[in-house]
């Protein structure tokens, strides 16, 4: 079985205006003329055990982010944020009424993005406004003192600071879905062009973009500067450098991986596998992605969290089979 696949180092598509648009015939980004974006696989009724400690909720989670500091994991339900204290076991949780599609750290806070905004939740959960948009924000990064926030059908990433817009970053986009800064530069996943595309937050543009296998849906970045992608479709865990955008890897991974989080004090990139139940940690400090563990997850395991002090995993349904804590 072929372990590894050379990436083609080509950027295929160059700054707005070479040519991609996303309605061109022969556009070297979409995968077909009629684009659906990819989402997690269906999975089976779990056959084993669950690894580790699991906490009851029958909420169906749609994303979740950990704090380290606090040691705060926040879990967003249907229409609520729960915030839970994270010892040995998950405590009780605080409830914020907000129906939050994203959630991110930053500063020792929460961002969440939902409905027509982006709040800021405390760990004790107080909250504040951190902008509000015409359309409908899906994703935040912190960048440069700034927060970039994906607005999916605007198809555009907007720039905010101290809760206002300060401008849109628009381009080739179909969908802007998921947004990520390394520090340095910043790229944001569209699921419906099935591509990242490199962002020239500065100059509020675009400056390239790659086609992302063959139906990406999460992404996180890494302490080299890359962008780890999930190709649910592909089967694959796909890695991009920046400045110039290339693919560095692209790795398969068989189970349509789906979700992922990165512990930047292990190297370990955590994905869950929706088809069997499985999440996965590969080490991804080498020339290629190694597993080191894999453990049975509740149902429908679509989000993950990694604390970075400990190593330890948490994975959450999306079909209300409750929070899964593995320690390793």
């Amino acid at each position: 079985m072929l372990r590894r696949r050379v990436a083609v180092l080509l950027v295929v598509c160059a700054a707005v205006g070479s040519g991609c648009s996303s309605g061109q015939q022969g556009d070297e980004l979409m995968v077909t003329d009629n684009p659906v974006a990819a989402v997690a696989a269906e999975s089976p009724p779990a056959a084993t055990k669950p690894a580790g400690a699991v906490t009851a909720l029958a909420d169906d989670v749609t994303a979740m982010a950990y704090e380290p500091e606090s040691g705060t994991l926040a879990v967003a339900g249907k229409d609520t944020v729960l915030l839970y204290p994270l010892a040995d076991t998950l405590g009780e949780p605080t409830t914020v009424p907000f129906a939050a599609e994203s959630l991110a750290v930053d500063g020792g806070t929460f961002l969440a993005a939902g409905g027509n905004k982006v709040v800021r939740v405390t760990v004790d959960g107080a909250t504040s406004d951190a902008g509000s948009f015409r359309g409908e924000p899906v994703s935040t990064a912190a960048f440069d003192g700034r927060t970039l926030v994906a607005v999916r059908n605007e198809r555009a990433v907007a720039v905010v600071d101290d809760a206002k817009v300060q401008r849109m970053i628009s381009g080739d986009m179909m969908s802007a879905d998921q947004v990520l800064s390394t520090g340095k530069g910043a790229v944001v996943l569209d699921r419906l062009r099935n591509a990242v595309f490199e962002l020239d937050v500065p100059g509020a543009s675009i400056s390239q973009g790659l086609r992302a296998g063959k139906g990406a849906t999460n992404a996180v970045t890494d302490r080299f500067g890359r962008v780890l992608v999930t190709d649910t479709r592909g089967g694959a865990l796909l890695a991009f450098s920046l400045d110039p955008l290339l693919m560095r890897q692209n790795y398969p991974v068989p189970g349509a991986p789906y979700a992922i989080a990165y512990d930047r004090e292990r190297d370990l990139a955590w994905v869950t596998l929706t088809e069997t139940n499985q999440v996965v940690g590969y080490e991804v400090a080498g020339e290629e992605p190694k597993e080191k563990y894999r453990f049975p997850t509740v149902s429908q395991p679509n989000t993950v969290a990694v604390d970075p002090r400990t190593g330890r995993v948490m994975v959450a349904s999306g079909t209300g089979d409750g929070i899964q804590v593995i320690a390793i």
